[in-house]
């Protein structure tokens, strides 16, 4: 950690205990484990709206990309993101440091210390957490992926990896992503890139889950992965194994879409129909990491008609999950303009998700509060 953002985070601890010493504590002053008081600063939220049975979740910054950027983690750092955190949102998803370069740095090493302050932040504030994610191709440690194991090493890593990060958070973790992004684009699982299915095979997939579930019997298995969203071969894909793996009895209880958007392309008309044919299945479905990017103009400033565009992408994408019985969880990728992964991956895309930079409220915001106002009659009791 820098001197600089040592002296940041202490400047800030220190304003916030000054103002906690007074007659009036400040609620964006809590402490990542203290319970946010919100209400008093906005009476109509998204978690405050949601239907009694839909969670509305979040992305938790940190890791990743974050590590680059020239701000300090907001999590720690900014008392306005906590506190909108913990006002607006009824579910939590650690962004980054769950992935395996994060948790599990070196062979036999765990890092479990931004979790765990995550999961602390949720209890204070009511809120539950979804875990991301277990087996992926993607965000692996080198001593990993160039390591030189044995097909009965890589799966005694795997196993313990699995049972040690599930175990830990057991009861404390309501959804973990136990595969993700098996399938490539044509409906393929992923034999070439994802190291497991390569060096193991594909029957590793349902000893993921089977592990998964001896670790916490009581959290929701899912599947996840992004270009889901509609009927099409890779979410046919997701359909077939499903099919199979529950009638072998693996525990596979969910199937989630991504929902990262691009408003060079339009929506499929088909959301509803494929989340309720893994409903049908009796799985769970969920929307787990939605956000909308954009091209920007020159001056970086999205034009009204991007905005209200982007609006109906959300509002079309939470409609697609209250319109199935079995969708109870629908998480926003990130809702702050300056934390989002976007244009750091997409250059020339972003404002994405539905706050600006200073937390300035979109037409996208506003418009998923009254949709999910309407869903349900009158104010809905807050988590």
């Amino acid at each position: 950690m820098s001197t600089t953002r040592v002296f940041r985070m202490a400047a800030a601890a220190a304003a916030c205990t000054a103002i906690a010493g007074g007659l009036l504590a400040s609620p964006a002053c809590a402490a990542p484990g203290q319970e946010v008081t919100y209400g008093s600063t906005r009476q109509d939220t998204l978690r405050g709206e949601a239907p009694r049975d839909l969670l509305i979740g979040t992305a938790v910054a940190g890791g990743g990309h974050h590590e680059t950027m020239d701000y300090d983690n907001p999590f720690y750092a900014s008392p306005e993101y906590r506190t909108v955190l913990a006002g607006e949102f009824s579910s939590v998803t650690p962004e980054n440091q769950l992935k395996w370069e994060f948790v599990h740095p070196a062979q036999g090493e765990y890092n479990f210390g931004p979790t765990d302050d995550i999961v602390a932040f949720a209890r204070a504030n009511k809120q539950e957490v979804r875990g991301h994610t277990l087996l992926w191709h993607s965000q692996n440690p080198q001593w990993l992926e160039q390591g030189e194991f044995t097909a009965d090493e890589l799966r005694a890593i795997l196993k313990d990896h699995i049972q040690t990060v599930v175990g830990r958070y057991r009861g404390q973790i309501y959804q973990w992503d136990v595969a993700n992004e098996i399938f490539d684009g044509r409906g393929n699982l992923r034999t070439t890139e994802n190291i497991w299915i390569r060096e193991l095979g594909p029957g590793i997939i349902a000893d993921a889950f089977r592990w998964a579930h001896e670790a916490d019997p009581e959290a929701k298995l899912f599947f996840n992965d992004y270009g889901v969203e509609g009927i099409n071969a890779k979410s046919t894909a997701y359909y077939a194994l499903a099919q199979d793996l529950l009638v072998d009895g693996v525990p596979v209880h969910g199937f989630s879409a991504q929902a990262h958007w691009d408003m060079r392309w339009g929506l499929p008309g088909d959301m509803t129909a494929n989340l309720q044919r893994f409903d049908d299945l009796g799985l769970e479905t969920a929307i787990t990491e939605l956000d909308v990017r954009m091209t920007l103009p020159e001056d970086g400033r999205p034009t009204d008609e991007q905005l209200a565009q982007q609006a109906t992408y959300y509002t079309e994408t939470l409609q697609a999950c209250l319109d199935v019985a079995g969708c109870k969880s629908f998480t926003l990728w990130g809702f702050n303009d300056q934390y989002s992964w976007v244009p750091v991956f997409f250059s020339g895309s972003g404002a994405a998700t539905v706050m600006f930079e200073d937390f300035e409220t979109k037409p996208a915001y506003d418009a998923l509060v009254q949709q999910l106002e309407a869903a349900t009659p009158g104010t809905s009791p807050r988590r």
